[in-house]
């Protein structure tokens, strides 16, 4: 294949793909609209230009079945067939078989490995009409969607006449047969039917010069500014910001050298000039900083594009009615953080509706409406993404937890004795930890969510848990903007340098040894009437101490309400630090998410505030009683 063939079915793969994402809402959302035309002549339109793509290319498994599933959105368009679930659910599977042969086109350049005979006969049965009636509606688990800022408004189609003058221009139909066309069109009742299908009827035209011209003509509809953009593969922006990082951790050097020399040398006219050419190239190298980040931010509706599809099936599925409402799908985060994040906001959404949202019966027993109620709503507070999924099921009896905590070993009686109520919910995230009776392919195998805490772990991020029971969970996830470059606070530790990332800083105090108190063998502060566990830096990685200070720092870290006081010797400053990843050659070391190198040049360990609070009250600190 040659440069120019691979690069067209490279945009042809990358587009039709972009396609895909948003189609699987986009029928869920006219499942539930099913008069909405504009919708539907969007859709039509979407599966209409990747047909025609897919037959330039000469992919006759893609366009045989991509013209099956046209041929079922116009007769939708032309009201000549009413939307129902049963028909949304066959081309929902239409879109699942033209997802695998994207899969294999992109994998070994034919759609000739995906079966594609029964989707054909389903879609021939509709057509035929011999699908079997959809169910009574009562009867069919329903799933209503809120997303409107993510459904987009379809794109204003262009006049009739734009695409007969285009058949004109480029000598495909004469101007007599495109009037002629006109004028029938003209005559007919609502809804009418396009141009182009009435000049394929009259046999002006053929199929393949119709689709040319509606892509030429989908091309003019578009915005000019759409033409000011480039589309640049994501591994050229990694290195980028890679490099950007490495420019970061020069700047930080050299503005240390330049301080000190300015210590040393205060009255040398060129060390003044180097400290205002060092301030330049300070605000120079934040500025390319952000504006590459900006360059990586992606609004988190891509990652809910998948949700409103996955909730639909799975209702369905369980024989549970679900409103799903998603919000704040403008919320921009780092392309990285949102590659990350996906499958964790699946498995937890995968659980809401199986483990909490109660079946209509049992719901309407307890006084609830038979529907339930689900919620994913995204924000930016501070330097964080915060997703917050609420559901009104029948939330996690404690009691429950406790007992399945005890009968597994996770935990001992006496731990168990001074936990609160969130923490005792939180230990759903132990590994090995399920509440489910019995296993299915939805949930209850007891991996699923301690996977979800260790990904989200992963990019410096933390998942947190409250619950009522009889009214419903939610599930918080904070997450950094870019898990590239933070702000950290660099403590001392026996002259070990360890960098706590400023997001989970609350405060930092200075104590005496007499201030430390001990309860059931840990040790803890009481500050401002709150009793905070410590954990001491030194103890957790084995550094030898000298017992006889008496005077220390602690830093208190937070997640979400729970705060935990971290014990070091000495503050040293704040600074913005690379994050380097460490995770193959320290996985089992616990507390730490990644390294950095100071301005000294000195490698420091970038501490995993989450798990250290997390596992705040599993670490048994001997202490010194009170």
């Amino acid at each position: 294949m040659s440069d120019e063939m691979q690069e067209i079915l490279n945009d042809f793969l990358t587009e039709s793909n972009e396609m895909l994402e948003v189609l699987d809402q986009r029928f869920v959302t006219l499942e539930s609209d099913p008069n909405n035309t504009d919708l539907l002549n969007e859709i039509f339109r979407a599966m209409h230009s990747m047909k025609g793509s897919a037959g330039f290319l000469g992919f006759n498994h893609l366009v045989d079945v991509a013209h099956r599933g046209e041929n079922i959105l116009n007769k939708l368009r032309q009201a000549e067939m009413a939307v129902n679930p049963t028909i949304i659910s066959v081309i929902l599977e239409t879109i699942d078989v033209i997802k695998a042969i994207m899969a294999d086109i992109r994998e070994s350049g034919t759609d000739s490995h995906v079966a594609t005979a029964a989707i054909a006969a389903k879609l021939d049965d509709i057509l035929n009409g011999t699908t079997p009636p959809a169910p009574p509606t009562e009867a069919v688990a329903s799933l209503k969607v809120e997303a409107s800022p993510a459904v987009e408004a379809p794109a204003p189609v262009a006049p009739a006449q734009t695409l007969g003058e285009i058949l004109v221009n480029d000598g495909v139909a004469s101007k007599e047969q495109v009037f002629d066309a006109l004028t029938a069109q003209q005559h007919q009742p609502e809804p009418k039917t396009p141009l182009g299908e009435i000049l394929l009827q009259a046999k002006a035209i053929t199929e393949r010069a119709l689709d040319q011209a509606l892509h030429k003509q989908d091309k003019q509809s578009k915005p000019a500014e759409e033409d000011a953009t480039i589309r640049v593969e994501t591994k050229r922006l990694d290195s980028v910001m890679n490099l950007v990082g490495e420019l970061v951790l020069g700047r930080n050097r050299l503005i240390k050298i330049g301080t000190q020399l300015e210590q040393q040398h205060e009255s040398d006219p060129q060390v003044r000039v180097l400290s205002e050419t060092l301030a330049q190239l300070n605000l120079v190298t934040t500025d390319l900083q952000l504006a590459v980040m900006k360059t990586r931010m992606l609004p988190i509706k891509k990652v809910f594009a998948k949700l409103p599809r996955m909730v639909r099936d799975l209702s369905q599925k369980l024989n549970k009615q679900v409103h799903l409402e998603m919000r704040g799908e403008e919320t921009e985060l780092d392309k990285s953080v949102a590659d990350e994040i996906g499958d964790p906001l699946v498995h937890l959404v995968r659980n809401a509706i199986d483990h909490g949202i109660e079946t209509p019966a049992e719901r309407q027993a307890k006084g609830k409406a038979g529907e339930g109620q689900l919620t994913i709503a995204a924000s930016q507070e501070g330097n964080s993404i915060v997703i917050r999924i609420n559901d009104d099921g029948r939330g996690i009896q404690v009691e429950k937890i406790k007992e399945k905590a005890l009968a597994k070993g996770l935990i001992s009686e006496a731990e168990l004795s001074t936990m609160e109520h969130r923490e005792i919910l939180n230990l759903i995230f132990l590994p090995g930890f399920s509440t489910a009776e019995k296993v299915t392919d939805v949930s209850g195998r007891g991996v699923g969510m301690d996977v979800v805490r260790t990904n989200i772990r992963k990019i410096n991020g933390s998942v947190d848990l409250e619950s009522e029971p009889g009214k419903g969970s939610q599930i918080i996830i904070k997450l950094p903007l870019t898990i590239a470059i933070i702000q950290a606070l660099m403590v001392e530790v026996e002259r070990s340098i360890f960098a706590i990332p400023l997001s989970t800083v609350i405060e930092a105090v200075r104590i005496s040894r007499s201030e430390i108190k001990t309860i059931n063998g840990r040790e803890v502060l009481h500050l401002r009437d709150r009793v905070l566990p410590l954990i001491r830096l030194a103890q957790e990685f084995d550094i030898p101490t000298d017992s006889n200070r008496e005077r220390f720092y602690v830093v208190v870290a937070a997640l979400g309400d729970r705060r935990v006081g971290v014990v070091v010797d000495e503050l040293r400053s704040q600074e913005e630090v690379v994050i380097k990843s460490i995770w193959d050659y320290l996985e089992t070391v616990k507390g730490v998410s990644g390294a950095t190198i100071t301005g000294e040049g000195k490698v420091v360990l970038i501490l995993d505030t989450s798990e250290l609070v997390q596992n705040a009250q599993a670490w048994h600190n001997p202490g010194i009683a009170a």
